[in-house]
């Protein structure tokens, strides 16, 4: 059932860039306004969203595409600690407001990302030994400062980021090293004190399948309930890659976050490949893009999916994988791919 799908998916992708239908305009103008991706999410009670950069907002086909067809939008890297507190005790929210305005403009809801995190610090940060009295007084004041600013403006934080390593053993970041794994219930409680109606998260990657990392993060929120510190959700980031395989129990494990009481979200997804992008490599990439969604959709506290930026013009994967790309459901030049068709279908 579903290989036939994708293969109409495909076929149909293919029928649309031959006929010059693919781009939103052109489908407009032959069927009425088409539903966009946001409008069949809606239908299931979902979001579907796309993260941004600021860099790329001045690209007026990109910012029409990111405010027609997605309703949610998620900051790359300006609500990041180096952007928002570049000095200690100065702040600059500049790059996350551009964002929340362009969002409020096309009335698309806003995450926030992100409170905590090793990487992406300011060196003011990292350049130095702390006590653990002054990392705590630090932490607190940076997650309140930002959190209190987006107060109302943000529907979620992903609060902690990328905490355990591979093994489900604690990465050894400066917070971790200084404060010890409670930082992390601290950074809820400082985030909850700030904004009582916000939604809050533990984010990373490769927690997709059950497995070591995602039992780590399954043991702790387990515990962080019992001990009724506040956190409401999981964000699984969904950074995949062809080449490793697909993540055959997403669904079971978004299943038992969700029998915690939490909600859970795809943060972050691509799916990208050894390049050249071949049509059988954009068939797979479609087939893993569906089943993505399908697993979204079958799980009720699964709240929404995020890609991370839509088209391969502005993937980050190119400048971090060497030789890998192709990793969105939009070309470079705005057209969308087989992969974006089969989230439709999927959404359908």
């Amino acid at each position: 059932m579903r290989k036939n799908r994708l293969r109409l998916a495909g076929v149909l992708a293919a029928a649309l860039v031959v006929t010059g239908l693919g781009a939103p305009a052109a489908q407009a103008q032959a069927h009425g306004k088409p539903a966009t991706l946001a409008d069949l999410a809606q239908r299931h009670g979902r979001y579907f969203g796309s993260a941004t950069d600021n860099p790329e907002l001045v690209d007026e086909p990109y910012k029409k595409i990111l405010g027609s067809e997605f309703n949610q939008i998620t900051p790359g890297n300006g609500m990041k600690w180096y952007a928002t507190e570049p000095s200690q005790g100065v702040f600059d929210f500049s790059a996350g407001d551009e964002i929340v305005n362009l969002a409020r403009a096309h009335h698309q809801k806003v995450r926030g990302h992100t409170l905590v995190w090793h990487s992406q610090l300011p060196d003011w940060v990292t350049s130095r030994a702390w006590t653990a009295g002054e990392l705590r007084a630090v932490l607190k004041k940076h997650i309140q400062t930002e959190v209190r600013h987006y107060r109302g403006k943000v529907f979620a934080w992903d609060v902690v980021n990328e905490a355990f390593n591979e093994d489900g053993t604690y990465r050894e970041t400066v917070f971790y090293k200084t404060l010890g794994p409670g930082y992390i219930a601290d950074a809820l409680r400082w985030a909850r004190q700030a904004d009582p109606k916000v939604k809050l998260y533990l984010n990373d990657y490769n927690i997709e399948a059950v497995g070591a990392k995602s039992d780590a993060y399954y043991n702790l929120a387990k515990e962080l309930k019992a001990q009724g510190v506040p956190l409401d959700g999981i964000g699984l980031q969904a950074h995949l890659a062809l080449q490793y395989g697909y993540p055959t129990t997403l669904e079971d494990n978004l299943r038992r976050f969700s029998k915690l009481g939490l909600d859970t979200a795809l943060t972050e997804v691509d799916i990208r490949m050894i390049l050249p992008a071949t049509e059988e490599k954009l068939a797979q990439q479609a087939e893993w893009y569906a089943d993505v969604t399908d697993a979204c959709l079958a799980v009720r506290r699964c709240v929404g999916i995020t890609v991370w930026d839509w088209t391969d013009k502005y993937s980050w994967i190119p400048a971090f994988f060497e030789g890998e790309g192709a990793a969105l459901p939009w070309d470079e030049q705005f057209q969308p791919k087989p992969a974006y068709f089969a989230i439709r279908g999927a959404l359908k």
